[in-house]
């Protein structure tokens, strides 16, 4: 893929789309399909699947290949992210390519947490290479320390993996490390891609290119006018629509992680569903809750229009 193409592909913003549940735990796999169908008529970019939203841990390894299969039946012309994050190199690597061969554009790696201690940046180096050289396909580096056993990947490591010619960008959602990738990655054909809504504007200030965003599944539109404004530099209008989301941000993902996204998509036209157990969904009064403080702030936002 020509650099310019990369670019292309992954500027704007990405749905991490959920994975919604029944009450039984199975996966609802038209709600699924309705959910990108819906979300396929917004501005998106594209969808990253098999990520922390999409609850990958949760999922069986057939349960990872349906979702794909399902997610590239209705996506029409989005760009989708394929999360092929296991605990060994052997397992990531035998996803990795099995998403290749389902048709992912771009295929995600978060590094093995569970022997934390262990993974040192000359072990990582290893994996990611090692997955990188397996596919044909261009590897994404994803770092989410709050959900990797408090891994983070550090600017040196960032800085090394991005001299690979089949590791073409990072996810982060560090919550304060992208300004330093972006800086050890300056000049080579690397991409970042900011991974929440809360610092998303400020990333594309100083070099991101878009955004991976939980809030998109709940409101799409909003995430790009965030991020075009923020491509565009632009902050008399982007700052105070960047604190908004970020408040909004706050109140759905920032205080209930996945069971707030999936609750806020059944209040807000999507289909969340149940979170698998032993995530719990929230209850009817904190739905409720959730459900008063966005309307109100929604409206508050309006009015200051």
């Amino acid at each position: 893929m020509k650099p310019e193409d990369t670019r292309q592909k992954l500027t704007g913003v990405f749905a991490p789309i959920v994975t919604p549940f029944r009450d039984d735990g199975t996966i609802d796999f038209e709600a699924l399909k309705r959910n990108v169908e819906k979300l396929s008529k917004t501005r998106l970019r594209g969808y990253f699947a098999l990520g922390t939203n999409g609850e990958f841990r949760s999922l069986t390894y057939d349960e990872k290949l349906r979702v794909i299969e399902t997610v590239l039946e209705v996506k029409g012309d989005k760009v989708l992210i394929g999360g092929a994050s296991c605990e060994s190199t052997f397992e990531s690597k035998k996803l990795a390519q099995d998403l290749h061969r389902l048709g992912v554009d771009f295929v995600s790696l978060m590094p093995p947490s569970f022997f934390a201690r262990r993974m040192t940046d000359d072990a990582l180096y290893e994996y990611f290479t090692e997955v990188a050289e397996a596919v044909d396909k261009p590897v994404l580096l994803y770092n989410n320390p709050a959900v990797a056993n408090n891994l983070c990947l550090s600017p040196a490591l960032i800085a090394r993996l991005s001299e690979h010619p089949n590791i073409l960008g990072l996810k982060d959602t560090s919550k304060g490390n992208y300004d330093a990738y972006i800086a050890a990655s300056e000049g080579k054909e690397f991409f970042v891609l900011a991974g929440s809504a809360d610092f998303v504007f400020p990333a594309l200030l100083v070099g991101a290119i878009g955004g991976v965003l939980s809030l998109a599944n709940v409101f799409p539109d909003l995430c790009c006018d965030l991020v075009e404004l923020g491509l565009q530099k632009d902050l008399e209008r982007g700052l105070p629509l960047h604190r908004f989301v970020a408040r909004l941000n706050s109140l759905v993902s920032g205080r209930y992680g996945v069971s707030g996204v999936k609750a806020a998509m059944d209040l807000f036209g999507f289909e969340g569903g149940f979170p698998r157990k032993p995530l719990k969904p929230l209850g009817e009064k904190e739905k409720e809750a959730l459900e008063r403080e966005i309307r109100e702030l929604l409206a508050t936002f309006s009015r200051s229009q």
